[in-house]
């Protein structure tokens, strides 16, 4: 039996399982090593299970034993079906703009963009699918829980032009320039405390890199890497503090760059992780004991400037949840969007 949703979500579903595919890209000992190697959320012993339940095969032969691999082999991984988590239900009034070619919406929190981890069908791609007409995709991603402006396109040349400006609007070396790149995305979020002497106003920008490391329990995770650690992508970000409260800070967060869970990330190397973040601990490391699924942080893409192919500079903005909120913003009733 499906477990019980609140209202407005998709309830609880069973879907039809799914076929992951791989082309093997060199010689491995054995199939389970190199599924524990790809696929670390499942240790040695579950894929040991798998095989034997006869859920993998190899250039169309069903596996029952372990035996090396060779490369050019082709995989296939029979997912069986599987009940997905509940999620928000996506509707028209989610929609911030549209001309028939860009899409924005103003994403709820909870709702994965993307087909990842326990998520097939409960997604905002699919979603979006039956929600508008035209097969709009993302042209970027935003966290399962984060909220906000998210870029939609129909034609693939308008998404190869927006991703060019939503990916690295910067050199690597131009930390300071996020207020001045092409794209320029806006976030809200509470973090912990900051330290002093961070007072309203105060400003730092946090140039981190952010690189793939081992996870005991999720395989492997995006986190921060001190400089001269090694192979990071290169990301900035500026915060600048809105609002000190008792038990929070209510910052703004420009980026420049567009790395996996970046503010996050670069939150926590300040030593003020985002209040609630059940992943990222102070120096932006995951924390050992983070379990996948977590949310309990508020993050929100608040506003976002960007150049449409026409040549106009255009401006959208979703107004922050009421927790995000400080004393001076302006009451909206929903998001908007203006040309510049």
């Amino acid at each position: 039996m499906a477990p019980s949703s609140p209202s407005g979500w998709l309830p609880a579903a069973l879907n039809g399982g799914h076929a992951y595919r791989d082309g093997v890209d060199r010689a491995w000992p054995s199939v389970v090593g190199y599924y524990a190697a790809h696929y670390g959320h499942s240790a040695a012993s579950i894929w040991r299970q798998r095989l034997a339940a006869g859920e993998i095969q190899c250039n169309g032969q069903r596996l029952r034993a372990d035996g090396p691999l060779a490369a050019g082999d082709q995989l296939v991984w029979h997912r069986p079906p599987w009940w997905e988590a509940a999620v928000p239900a996506l509707h028209q009034g989610a929609i911030v703009f549209d001309d028939g070619d860009l899409l924005v919406l103003d994403k709820p929190s909870g709702l994965p963009v993307l087909p990842a981890g326990g998520f097939l069908r409960h997604t905002l791609l699919a979603q979006l699918e039956a929600l508008v007409a035209g097969a709009p995709r993302p042209v970027h991603r935003l966290g399962r829980f984060t909220t906000g402006l998210l870029v939609c396109a129909r034609r693939p040349a308008t998404r190869a032009w927006l991703s060019a400006q939503l990916r690295d609007s910067t050199r690597a070396d131009a930390a300071a320039s996020a207020g001045s790149a092409p794209c320029r995305k806006l976030y809200r979020a509470l973090t912990t405390p900051l330290p002093d002497p961070w007072t309203p106003g105060s400003t730092e920008t946090v140039a981190w890199p952010i690189g793939r490391r081992p996870h005991p329990l999720l395989g492997e995770i995006w986190c921060g890497l001190s400089p001269g650690q090694g192979d990071g992508l290169p990301a900035h970000s500026r915060f600048t503090l809105l609002q000190r409260r008792p038990e929070s800070c209510l910052v703004e967060v420009a980026i420049a760059t567009g790395r996996p869970h970046q503010i996050r990330i670069h939150a926590a190397c300040l030593g003020a992780p985002l209040l609630g973040d059940p992943l990222y601990g102070s120096g932006g490391e995951a924390r050992p004991d983070a379990l996948p699924g977590a949310g309990g942080y508020w993050l929100h893409a608040h506003r976002l400037e960007l150049l449409r192919p026409d040549g106009c500079r255009f401006e959208l903005e979703a107004p922050p949840p009421r927790e995000l909120q400080q004393p001076l913003d302006q009451p909206r009733s929903k998001a908007s969007s203006r040309e510049k």
